[in-house]
């Protein structure tokens, strides 16, 4: 279920009387939730159902987003699901869904084959334009590398990521 299914919200409070919520992404992902969005919500509750499909999501103008189930149409209903996490189908993702999820980077080793580079993820700084990842290079210090197209292709699911600094660095001379 772990490789299926990613965590991409918590539901934070209610909203309003027709079963609405607010929710927040995690671990430093956009909004993701959309109509039409199957999802699970865990842990499930002891009755009813933990999937649910999304009717509306809009921006709240903060940090979450405001929320309608299908099948959640009362207060009662919307406070169940207080607190509890929002899991959705890789496949139902966006395509650069790795490149932004920190659960899935931190740890992950990156290297780049063309300037003898390998290190590790310690940090993503999530950026306006683009995430910036913190690559700590064993004897070298850190290293930060924007992810954007020219340095960061695909993200494979095990193994090394391999990035092109020198897309970016211009022959690694200002590392």
């Amino acid at each position: 279920m772990r490789e299926r299914y990613r965590v991409i919200a918590r539901v934070e409070k209610t909203h309003g009387r027709r079963g609405e919520v607010v929710t927040v992404p995690v671990h430093g992902l956009p909004s993701l939730m959309r109509e039409g969005l199957k999802v699970a919500v865990v842990p499930p509750q002891l009755k009813g159902s933990r999937w649910h499909t999304v009717e509306e999501a809009t921006d709240d103008g903060r940090a979450g987003q405001l929320v309608s189930f299908a099948d959640v149409t009362t207060i009662d209903g919307a406070q169940g699901l207080v607190g509890r996490y929002v899991l959705a189908s890789r496949e139902d993702l966006p395509d650069d869904f790795e490149l932004r999820n920190v659960e899935l980077l931190v740890g992950r080793q990156v290297s780049d084959e063309g300037l003898g580079l390998s290190g590790t993820i310690a940090e993503v700084m999530v950026g306006p334009a683009n995430d910036v990842w913190v690559i700590d290079v064993a004897g070298e210090g850190e290293l930060l590398l924007p992810v954007i197209d020219q340095v960061v292709g695909e993200v494979p699911e095990k193994g090394a990521i391999p990035v092109n600094a020198a897309g970016f660095y211009q022959g690694g001379a200002d590392r």
